[in-house]
């Protein structure tokens, strides 16, 4: 059921308004406040999914009111009640973030109309929180070792900052968690996160895919298309192998960097991007440069901050933590209950070189999930485990 708060000093205003609320539909449940201060107490003390408050009331303004709203619960949408010597106000009440108006005497299709709107708007925002939260469990960083530790500081000193970030380590370490990290941590957190892939894309295509392209620029671009730099604009684009990038491209990059512009494959045209860029790679980049296959310049231009996510043979203490972490979570998607491993489960695979890092970790945790017993075993280990 749906809450509304109708905050309106004049009495019949409130019974009309409460009236065709009601009769509109039974899912909403609508309360009163005869001025703006009993307004603001019911919003401290109560969950609504709607206010509907009106400009000028005694104690407390509908101005007031909005500013308060928007301090204390900004999910909370509100539409203003203008007379009409208040429409200019009304209007201003918009930029300051009100949902809608509607003026005295109120129109009925009108406010139902908004209504409805301002209430499916509240869902958009609601679900787009719990997702947001759901995204940051996936991106969770596990483990109490010395060099997660020394990560989390370090993502802690510059998330909020600009700096780019270069990012390095084995296949399979969780590169793409620090990514994620910085851009939650950051002040960017609100603004897009944009992923390119360097290595799964042609190199007669990477341009393209980074900075867009116009009409006709070759054969298959058969209209206008904006790039990853583009779709990152006031937020951060990760640039995961960037050892693999061609040398055309990294010029590009260079440039996008130095300048703060990109120009679309086939376009002179200069378009201003405010992105920050984090960039990881598994190769040595400082070889790759010697052999000619990375320009240096880019290099120290990417590598304002260094963190390196080290192998998982190298914190072999954060493998409890890691499969009690999987195993919950493939719990979860398998709508089945955790299983628990046990001691000699553990040794067992604190044992294997684990070549293939956590990810590896990851899916044999999955495959003795499916294969074990109710209790993961050493014996399961041996018997379904890592190879290595």
């Amino acid at each position: 059921m749906a809450k509304i708060l109708l905050i309106e000093d004049e009495a019949s205003i409130r019974r009309v308004l409460n009236k065709i609320l009601s009769e509109e539909s039974k899912d909403y449940e609508v309360t009163e406040a005869e001025d703006g201060l009993e307004g603001m107490e019911k919003v401290k003390n109560e969950d609504f999914d709607l206010i509907l408050c009106d400009i000028k009331m005694p104690k407390m303004d509908g101005v007031e009111v909005l500013e308060a709203v928007k301090k204390i619960k900004p999910e909370i949408p509100v539409v203003m009640i203008s007379g009409h010597g208040d429409l200019d106000t009304a209007v201003n009440t918009m930029k300051m973030g009100a949902f809608d108006y509607i003026s005295k005497p109120p129109d009925l299709n009108r406010l139902l109309n908004t209504v409805r709107n301002a209430l499916d708007r509240k869902e958009l925002v609601v679900e787009n929180t719990r997702l947001k939260k759901k995204v940051s469990k996936n991106y969770e960083m596990i483990g109490e070792s010395e060099a997660i530790k020394n990560i989390k500081e370090m993502i802690e000193k510059v998330a909020h900052t600009d700096a780019r970030v270069l990012v390095t380590g084995p296949n399979g370490t969780g590169k793409e968690l620090v990514a994620h990290w910085l851009h939650q941590k950051s002040d960017r957190s609100k603004g897009p996160m944009v992923e390119v892939n360097c290595a799964a894309i042609p190199s007669e295509l990477i341009e393209s895919e980074l900075f867009g392209h116009v009409k006709g620029a070759f054969t298959s671009a058969n209209k206008d298309r904006a790039g990853k730099f583009e779709a990152a604009n006031k937020g951060t684009i990760f640039l995961d192998e960037i050892g693999d990038m061609s040398l055309s491209a990294q010029a590009k990059v260079l440039r996008a960097l130095q300048e703060n512009k990109i120009s679309r494959v086939g376009s002179d045209k200069d378009i201003k991007v405010d992105v920050r860029v984090v960039a990881a790679t598994n190769k040595d980049l400082k070889k790759e440069i010697e052999e000619n296959n990375f320009r240096e310049d880019l290099y120290h231009r990417l590598a304002v901050i260094l963190i390196e996510v080290p192998a998982l043979k190298d914190r072999k203490e954060d493998i409890p933590l890691l499969v009690d972490y999987f195993s919950e979570k493939i719990a979860k998607e398998q709508g089945t209950n955790k299983k628990e491993f046990t001691k000699g489960a553990i040794e067992a695979l604190k044992k294997s070189e684990w070549r293939g890092n956590v990810r590896e970790l990851r899916n044999v945790v999955e495959r003795l999930f499916i294969l074990g017993g109710k209790e993961i075993t050493e014996e399961d280990v041996q018997l379904f485990g890592s190879r290595f």
